[in-house]
């Protein structure tokens, strides 16, 4: 059922992706990346759920120093998500086949230098160890310069942001790279994706619904986007973000076959009525940013506490890390994002208070019932 796609092909390590090539489907370590154990323990179970390609979060000398010890033995290509630190890539590079960098987090660091020289900077380190990049843009970190430029109008801007990133590459004849543009909406990622692809029509682009949250609800998010998408040739390689506990993460793989079987197919599955009225949860899948797994448990506390709001349109943001839970809580109406002993909930943009991960669903409901009233 999908269209032809018209990208140019990549390559990373062994695969190869746009082009003509299979739809590739990949997933991230759920665990924090300096627990060896348990990070072996997730590549285990994404590669036996066929993973094509695993990500990997690096944001520390901790998790750099852990790397080698944890891929040891595994011949699955690997992508390192570079967070805030891109100057990690030079350490971790040797060690991988993808570098996954967030062009909103570029502007944090070494400020005496342009975003163009820092993604040149990157890029020739990809280059030196024959990495392929990903251009990682996600609706809850855009750079602040796209914020001022575009306003409200999120699609804009992360198209805009998208373009001018290939941009830096192309201008030094790096071809290796492909772009993501995700938000928790399925129907942003759809129109965002549709128009970076028609102004880039030759850039491979992963898919993925960010924080789609909890099955069943993050699946059928995640569906909507991806059948819009792919059946109109706009997609290389894709994954499917759940929050889900940590041994489950394999469903993350399972599902995106089922989906690109049944595109392929035909069977494409109509939205529920209603779908998109009334509550909305977002909440991110886990990954190794979490630095409390209680957040996985904190997440279906809400889910089931805030059923007596399920008519009213309300959104709530429940999200494991501090690296992107302050940003991507903005928008809800109600916000929770996550510390290593501490939960911080907010009112849209305005912080209420922290509390303990027992005391934060009582002070949730607190704010719920407010904003019913």
């Amino acid at each position: 059922m999908a269209t032809t796609r018209n990208t140019r092909p990549i390559r990373i390590g062994s695969l190869t992706i746009g082009g003509d090539a299979p739809m590739m489907v990949q997933s991230m370590a759920a665990t924090r990346t300096q627990d060896v154990a348990a990070t072996r323990r997730q590549l285990e179970i994404l590669t036996s759920a066929g993973a094509d390609l695993v990500r990997i979060a690096v944001d520390s000398a901790a998790d750099v120093a852990a790397l080698a010890a944890v891929i040891e033995g595994f011949s699955v290509p690997l992508s390192i998500d570079l967070q805030e630190n891109y100057a990690l890539a030079k350490d971790v590079a040797p060690f991988v086949q993808k570098l996954r960098y967030n062009p909103g987090h570029l502007h944090h660091h070494e400020r005496n230098k342009s975003v163009e020289d820092k993604v040149r900077w990157i890029a020739d380190v990809a280059q030196a160890n024959d990495c392929a990049l990903r251009i990682g843009c996600n609706a809850g970190s855009l750079a602040p310069d796209y914020k001022q430029r575009f306003g409200d109008d999120h699609t804009a801007a992360l198209v805009a942001q998208a373009v001018d990133h290939c941009a830096f590459l192309d201008k030094i004849d790096f071809r290796d790279y492909c772009v993501s543009i995700k938000d928790s909406d399925p129907r942003l990622v759809i129109e965002a994706n549709k128009k970076f692809s028609a102004e880039r029509p030759d850039v491979p682009i992963h898919l993925g619904v960010t924080e789609a949250g909890m099955p069943p609800d993050g699946v059928i998010k995640t569906r909507i986007a991806f059948e819009q998408l792919i059946s109109q040739g706009i997609g290389d390689t894709l994954r499917v973000s759940l929050t889900v506990p940590f041994e489950d993460k394999g469903q993350e793989i399972v599902v995106g076959r089922q989906i690109l079987a049944d595109i392929a197919a035909g069977r494409f599955r109509s939205v529920p009525k209603g779908f998109f009225d009334g509550l909305n949860i977002i909440a991110c899948p886990s990954c190794s940013r979490v630095e409390n797994e209680r957040f996985i448990e904190l997440a279906q506390e809400v889910k089931e506490a805030t059923k007596i709001a399920a008519e009213h349109d309300l959104t709530i943001a429940v999200m494991g890390c501090r690296v992107n839970g302050p940003g991507e809580t903005d928008d809800a109406d109600l916000g929770l994002w996550c510390g290593p002993k501490t939960v911080n909930l907010k009112r849209g943009t305005e912080t209420v208070g922290t509390y303990s991960y027992d005391e934060v669903v009582e002070a949730l409901m607190g704010e719920l019932k407010v904003l019913i009233d």
